[in-house]
């Protein structure tokens, strides 16, 4: 557990220090972590930007560093947890909450399908902030002290925090009214997932929001996070989405998912330097 009080000391750290400064230190750092990437990976990066995005080799280099490099200033926005839970609206401004607030104010709860875009971290938090009863399905760990830490700081912020093995879980709670948050946009095993379109290629994309809203009969929303220049963050709502109920049960839940994934698509294109380009999105195709 010795790299949870680790995090815990530069977390107390990163508190005392100006925004500013975390900020530009954060910058310092990921620039460092990009040199440290291996070669084989920056070139899978640059592949799938030149691929997806028509970008020439050197406007895809640029992509995929700024890329990683947001991940320095992400990680200090983590660490300071401890003050912005006080000050969320100096954070973040929430586009399109009025619809989401709609959406459950009849107690049945809903889902938000979200990408690894922007803040996702702090996305959440904005949610729990602004009064929406939040559960953030997370991945375990490797190392448990991170563990332990990362979901003291979502719990701290607001969120309640389930594995994804917790199935029966987010259904119980989404019976409550609660509000389930899936991140979806990254390669699931071709056990679970289904082949859609993505950028005009055949990717293995996860149903779950899809396949959850049609049984339990509730809205979707996607939600993504921008950062601007000055570290402002806009988190942008949109639906509701409800997945069709015929008596193709897969068809519904493939053309919702589609609908989804292209949602994802056109925030991509739209911000692409903010987008996890260093993940093997094709991997299990390539494989399969």
């Amino acid at each position: 557990m010795g790299s949870y009080w680790i995090f815990k000391a530069v977390s107390r750290a990163a508190c005392l220090l100006p925004r500013r400064f975390c900020d530009r230190l954060g910058r310092m750092i990921g620039a460092l972590v990009w040199l440290l990437i291996p070669a084989r990976r920056k070139r899978l990066a640059r592949r799938q930007i030149m691929d997806c995005l028509a970008a020439t080799e050197q406007e895809a280099e640029r992509i995929a560093r700024a890329s990683a490099v947001r991940f320095g200033p992400m990680l200090f926005e983590v660490l300071r947890f401890p003050i912005i839970r006080g000050k969320m609206k100096d954070y973040v401004r929430i586009e399109g909450l009025e619809k989401l607030r709609q959406g459950i104010s009849a107690g049945r709860g809903a889902i938000i399908a979200a990408a690894h875009s922007g803040n996702w971290e702090l996305m959440g938090g904005a949610f729990a902030m602004a009064g929406i009863p939040l559960v953030g399905v997370a991945m375990k760990q490797k190392s448990s002290g991170a563990d332990r830490f990362i979901n003291e700081y979502r719990s701290m912020i607001g969120m309640h925090i389930t594995y994804k093995t917790g199935v029966r879980e987010m259904f119980d709670m989404l019976k409550k009214g609660w509000v389930i948050g899936l991140i979806m946009d990254q390669d699931t095993n071709r056990h679970d997932g289904i082949v859609l379109d993505f950028f005009g290629r055949p990717t293995n994309c996860t149903p779950g929001a899809a396949s959850m809203a049609r049984f339990q009969n509730v809205p979707i929303y996607t939600a993504f996070m921008h950062r601007d220049e000055s570290g402002m963050h806009t988190l942008l709502v949109d639906g509701p989405i409800y997945v069709e109920k015929t008596r193709d049960k897969k068809a519904d839940i493939r053309r919702t998912t589609q609908q989804l994934t292209k949602a994802i698509e056109d925030h991509v294109r739209r911000y692409p330097e903010e987008w996890f380009w260093l993940h093997d999105r094709w991997k299990s195709m390539r494989e399969e």
